[in-house]
C-alpha cells in the first residue's frame, strides 16, 4: 500500500499522463498510467507537477523590516547598506526570529521549500547569526534553510571582520560569504576573495560571495573568484552572486571571462527583481539594466540560478516569496522570451538553484524526496506567465499547503454569468 499516488500529472520535461508513487517520504516510482492501492490519491488532471522551488540567495535577517527605521528614499544599494547599519543597533533576536518565521510561512505557501540566506556577521554580538540558527532549527521539519556567513561591512574593511566570520562558522553557519567590491580598494577586494576561499577550503565549506554588485565595469572580482576556485580545488562548491558589473563590461573582456567561469565550475546567481531595481541608479539615459549576462553565461555552460534576494527590507519594499515572480522578471530583463529561454528561467528557480545549494535527493525521479508542487498550469511557460497558483505543496510526501484554484466569475451584459479559468482547457 503506497502512502500517496499522484496520477495524470504533467512534468516539467513535457511528459504527460504521469503517475508519481510515494512511499516513506520518497518517490518510489515515476511512470505513465500507474494505478496502485494508496492511502491517499490525487488526480492532477493534466496539471504541472514540479519539484519544489528553491531560492539560492536571500537575506532573511533583514526580511520584513521595511520602513525600519526609515525608508530607502534613493533606492540605491549604498543607501540600503547605510540603512541596515542604522537598523542593526535596534534589532532584537525575538523580532528578527518572528519576521523570519513569518517569511518562511509565506515561502511554504508559495512552494518554496529551500532557501540559502546570507546572515550579517559584521556585528560582534552575532545576534542575527544566533537568531537565524534558531530559525533554521524551528523550520527544519518543513524547509531547508542554509546559512551564509556574510560580512556585510567588508571582511577586511570592518574591525574584527575575519574573527566574527569564523566565529559564525564555529556556531554552525554552513557557507563562507564575502563582499569584495565593498572593500576599500580593488586590491583589498581581491585579497578578501583569496582569504575567504582559503578559509572555506580549510573547513570544507561551500562559498557564496556577493561579487561585483556594481555598475563599474572594472569591478572584476568574479575573475579572482574563478582563479581561487581552481587554485584551491573548490570546483563545484563556489557561487558568485549578482555579478552585475558584467552588464557594463565590454564584450572582448567578457569573451575571456565566460570560459574562465565555466572552467572553474563556479555557479552564478542573479537576482532579477533586485538587480533591475538597484542598478543603473547613476545613469540618466541610456540606462543600464544592471543584471548579469544570464543567457550568455548559460550558453557558456555555467550553472545559473535566480534568487529573490530581498523582500520588504532596506533594499526592496516589494516581494512575497514567489519564485515564479523572480523567474518572470528574469526572463524580461534577460530578454529570454523564446520557449527554450522561458523554460531555462523555470530551471533557474528549481533544478539549477538546487544545484547551487547542493540539495540532496532533489527532483522527480525514483529515490528523490517526495517534495513537490502541483501548479495550476500545464507547462513551465504557462506557470511563469500566470504566476500559477500552488494548488498543493508536499514535503517528503506530507501535504504542507493548499491554495484554491484561481477563477473569475464573470457577469457580462448580454452573455449571462460564466466562470473563467485562468488556465485554458487543453485543445482536443
Amino acid at each position: 500500500m503506497l502512502d500517496l499516488l499522484i496520477t495524470n500529472a504533467t512534468l516539467p520535461d513535457g511528459r504527460t499522463g504521469m503517475s508519481v508513487a510515494v512511499q516513506d517520504g520518497c518517490i518510489a516510482e515515476v511512470t505513465p498510467g500507474l494505478d496502485a492501492p494508496a492511502h491517499d490519491k490525487l488526480d492532477a488532471q493534466g496539471l504541472l507537477l514540479s519539484p519544489h522551488f528553491v531560492d539560492p540567495h536571500f537575506h532573511m535577517d533583514a526580511t520584513l523590516s521595511y520602513g525600519l527605521p526609515r525608508v530607502n528614499q534613493s533606492g540605491t544599494l549604498l543607501e540600503g547598506i547605510a540603512l541596515w547599519g542604522e537598523l542593526k543597533p535596534l534589532l532584537t533576536a525575538d523580532a528578527l526570529i518572528e519576521r523570519a518565521l513569518a517569511y518562511c510561512d509565506w515561502a511554504v505557501a508559495k512552494g518554496l521549500l529551500a532557501v540559502r540566506s546570507h546572515v550579517d556577521t559584521s556585528d560582534p554580538s552575532l545576534l542575527a547569526v544566533d537568531a537565524l540558527l534558531e530559525v533554521r532549527r524551528k523550520v527544519a521539519p518543513y524547509l531547508d534553510l542554509q546559512l551564509v556567513a556574510f560580512p556585510q561591512d567588508g571582511v577586511l574593511r570592518s574591525p574584527g571582520g575575519v574573527e566574527n566570520l569564523e566565529r559564525a562558522l564555529d556556531k554552525g553557519v554552513d557557507v563562507v560569504g564575502g563582499i569584495p567590491h565593498f572593500e576599500r580598494t580593488m586590491a583589498d577586494g581581491a585579497a578578501s576573495v583569496k582569504l575567504l576561499c582559503e578559509i572555506a577550503a580549510d573547513r570544507g565549506k561551500l562559498v557564496d560571495m556577493h561579487c561585483d554588485e556594481s555598475d563599474d565595469p572594472l569591478s572584476r572580482h568574479i575573475e579572482t573568484l574563478a582563479f581561487e576556485t581552481q587554485r584551491l580545488a573548490l570546483q563545484g562548491r563556489v557561487t558568485g552572486s549578482h555579478c552585475t558589473s558584467m552588464h557594463s563590461m565590454d564584450n572582448y573582456y567578457v569573451s575571456k571571462l565566460l570560459p574562465l567561469i565555466a572552467e572553474s565550475g563556479v555557479s552564478v546567481v542573479s537576482n532579477p527583481l533586485i538587480n533591475i531595481t538597484l542598478q543603473g541608479r547613476h545613469d540618466t539615459y541610456p540606462k543600464r539594466r544592471g543584471m548579469t549576462r544570464v543567457p550568455e553565461l548559460m550558453a557558456a555552460g555555467v550553472n545559473v540560478a535566480f534568487g529573490h534576494d530581498c523582500v520588504m527590507d532596506p533594499w526592496y519594499g516589494m516581494g512575497s516569496g514567489d519564485m515564479l515572480e523572480v523567474a518572470h522578471m528574469g526572463l524580461h530583463v534577460a530578454q529570454m522570451t523564446s520557449q527554450e529561454g522561458i523554460r531555462q528561467c523555470f530551471e533557474a528557480v528549481t533544478t539549477n538553484a538546487a544545484r547551487v545549494m547542493h540539495l540532496e535527493n532533489y527532483g522527480l525521479e525514483a529515490g528523490c524526496d517526495a517534495s513537490f508542487v502541483l501548479l495550476q498550469a500545464r507547462d513551465p511557460v504557462e506557470a511563469i506567465r500566470l504566476r500559477a497558483a500552488r494548488l498543493k505543496v508536499f514535503r517528503k510526501g506530507r501535504l504542507l499547503a493548499e491554495t484554491p484554484a484561481a477563477t473569475a466569475s464573470l457577469h457580462l451584459p448580454g452573455r449571462g454569468e460564466s466562470t473563467s479559468w485562468m488556465v485554458p482547457k487543453p485543445q482536443d
